[in-house]
């Protein structure tokens, strides 16, 4: 009865979250005073009472899946009783139905931690932004009961389950999507701010204020999850790649670049009253593009090893809800927008000139983004042929965007707010230029080779980098407390430097070899000497795989052993390869096992490359995840 019981929470949480949507929000609208508080009051245990029934719902999936209940369809569908109990756990967000239980249940845990943590604030704001997250989960409730329901049984029960996939049965599955769905969901708060600040027509400082912190905690969440599914894609998929412009990993990137341009937003609007109406229209903007990107994954107009499902009723609810969510959100905005003040001065050249700029960028690197992404899709669904848009196209109209968007990072961080000289701030980062320029000439020739996109690339991430830590140490030998968000956003500006480093190391100093290779064949690339000493066969809980032996040395010493290895799988019959990878601080050594090129299985296929700077790309984005952690617990947000 377990899987009865989570489906009756998830309908006893439909019903409380339409509670916890309209009650509240209507108590903001009558004029009775004693009617307002307590309308306005039953958001917070409204929401506390949803989180508990959705949690109750999802352990009770989570128990059908380590029971191995096949009566279960989703169960059946995608687990299986060889399969590690670590995985059937993490199977439970392993498809399309668990996966949106997931969402609700992080939608749930963000809506508490705001009813727990927003205590100071006017009573009436907290109503409006927990009735507003209770209305979101009142259609992803609804989306799930009607169409993806994870508890409908299957009679007869299945023997056994069809297994998850593959690609899958991996730690990266435990860790990557709750991160990533934390930064998605998170979004909803930035959004239910904004749409709070606009229901109520007092688009001031104050909101911005409450609402930046979140949306710093919802925008790390989100840099952690995408940086863990990068890795996880580099090292999973035997292709040596880590970025590969994968329409659902757009999904994931157009939300994160919006959200980076909301967060300076909000800076500015909290600090100097400007911004406001594009301060509202990013929060809005940062939301919608997580539900579009829900709406890729989920409605099956994508092949991707990402997406989730395939049927068009799902992408149909997804489509009219993103409608309902953008129209109602952006006819808000129309109504209160003429009413909002333009807010305080500021001069051509200041530091706001330089985060508006910035954040223009930003969107129009995400429109750009955007439309590579859904452009295929129109032509498809116009009857006018198959499009495909890859890298070329991405790498084309990216790169030239992000080039000024990183370079303005430097001269907006030492602007003077309001009114800035332009003459001033290029004095004071002359030595700053003079190092990155410098520094751009020279490591070219230290890293293996001169070339313009080396050096420009180099040149970028040394600026930022030297342009943060000459602020840094400004800033530290002045008297006063330094507040913990000016160390975060030195940090992630820090870590950005240091990411672009490294895409420019892996980017130009590369090597590949794909070769044939007997045991006791040798391939040498770089400085590094790669033999295959043995091949070997191996099992596993649930897949049988042939394990490569290859030492790795260097001037004739042995320094590392690399085993990569080629699974099949026993129920599905699925083939995987599983690199074998050294990681050092400057480099990876990487070798995939690809297939066997002749019937005595004694000469196989193999991938082997020397990529400097990878490991460089992870502690980037590690950088950017302790700044924003920083910034969030700035104890002025705790006032």
């Amino acid at each position: 009865m377990i899987p009865e019981l989570g489906n009756f929470a998830l309908m006893l949480a439909a019903l409380v979250a339409v509670m916890q949507g309209a009650l509240p929000i209507a108590g903001t609208l009558v004029r009775n005073p004693q009617t307002q508080v307590t309308l306005q009051s039953l958001a917070r245990p409204t929401a506390a009472l949803q989180f508990v029934l959705v949690a109750f719902a999802f352990g009770a999936l989570a128990s059908a899946f380590l029971n191995n209940d096949f009566s279960v369809l989703y169960v059946s569908q995608h687990s299986n009783s060889l399969l590690p109990k670590p995985y059937q756990f993490a199977a439970v967000w392993g498809g399309h139905e668990g996966s949106l239980l997931l969402w609700v249940l992080l939608l749930s845990v963000w809506t508490v931690a705001v009813a727990v943590f927003s205590r100071s604030l006017p009573l009436d704001m907290v109503a409006r932004v927990i009735g507003v997250l209770g209305l979101i989960s009142v259609g992803f409730l609804l989306f799930i009961l009607t169409t993806s329901n994870p508890f409908e049984r299957l009679l007869p029960a299945a023997l056994d389950g069809k297994d998850l996939n593959p690609l899958l049965q991996d730690p990266g599955l435990v860790i990557h999507p709750p991160m990533l769905y934390m930064g998605y969901v998170g979004m909803a708060v930035a959004f239910a701010f904004a749409v709070s600040a606009l229901m109520s027509g007092r688009l001031d400082a104050a909101w911005a204020r409450w609402s930046r912190p979140w949306t710093v905690v919802a925008w790390t969440f989100l840099t952690f999850g995408i940086g863990l599914g990068s890795w996880w894609a580099y090292y999973e998929l035997g292709w040596g790649g880590w970025w590969f412009w994968d329409p659902v990993e757009n999904a994931s990137l157009m939300p994160w670049l919006v959200g980076t341009a909301l967060i300076h937003s909000l800076m500015v609007t909290e600090k100097r009253g400007s911004f406001k109406a594009w301060t509202v229209l990013l929060a809005i903007a940062a939301f919608s593009l997580s539900l579009l990107g829900t709406f890729l994954v989920r409605s099956g107009v994508l092949t991707s090893v990402h997406a989730f499902a395939s049927d068009p009723k799902r992408g149909v609810f997804v489509l009219i809800f993103l409608a309902v969510v953008v129209g109602a959100s952006l006819t808000l905005f129309a109504w209160r927008a003429p009413r909002v003040a333009l807010g305080g001065r500021m001069e051509l050249v200041s530091r706001e000139s330089f985060l508006l700029a910035n954040s223009v960028l930003l969107v129009v690197a995400t429109a750009a983004v955007l439309l590579g992404t859904i452009y295929p899709l129109i032509i498809d669904a116009l009857n006018l042929g198959k499009l495909s848009v890859g890298p070329p196209y991405f790498n084309a109209v990216f790169a030239p965007l992000l080039v000024p968007t990183v370079f303005l990072m430097v001269p907006g961080s030492v602007a003077r707010w309001c009114e800035a000289n332009l003459r001033e701030i290029a004095f004071k980062l002359r030595w700053t230029f003079a190092g990155a320029v410098a520094l751009a000439l020279l490591l070219p020739f230290v890293l293996g080779g001169w070339s313009l996109g080396a050096a420009f690339g180099l040149f970028l991430g040394c600026w930022v980098a030297l342009g943060t830590v000459q602020q840094v140490l400004e800033r530290v030998g002045k008297p006063g407390r330094i507040p913990t968000s000016f160390w975060g956003q030195h940090i992630a500006h820090f870590g950005m430097a240091v990411l672009v480093i490294g895409i420019t190391g892996v980017k130009c100093y590369e090597v590949e070899r794909d070769v044939r290779m007997q045991i006791g064949d040798v391939v040498t690339i770089a400085p590094y000497t790669f033999r295959l000493n043995s091949l070997d066969e191996v099992r596993g809980p649930n897949y049988k795989a042939v394990r490569a032996d290859v030492q790795v040395l260097r001037d004739d010493k042995v320094i590392e052993i690399l085993q990569p290895e080629k699974r099949r799988y026993f129920s599905s019959a699925m083939a995987m390869t599983e690199a074998g990878i050294d990681s050092g601080f400057m480099r990876d050594l990487y070798v995939s096992l690809g297939e066997p090129l002749d019937d005595a299985r004694t000469e196989w296929s193999m991938r082997v490359y020397y990529k400097p700077f990878v490991p460089w790309l992870w502690g980037g984005v590690l950088l950017m995840v302790l700044g924003g952690v920083l910034a969030a617990l700035d104890r002025r947000y705790r006032k």
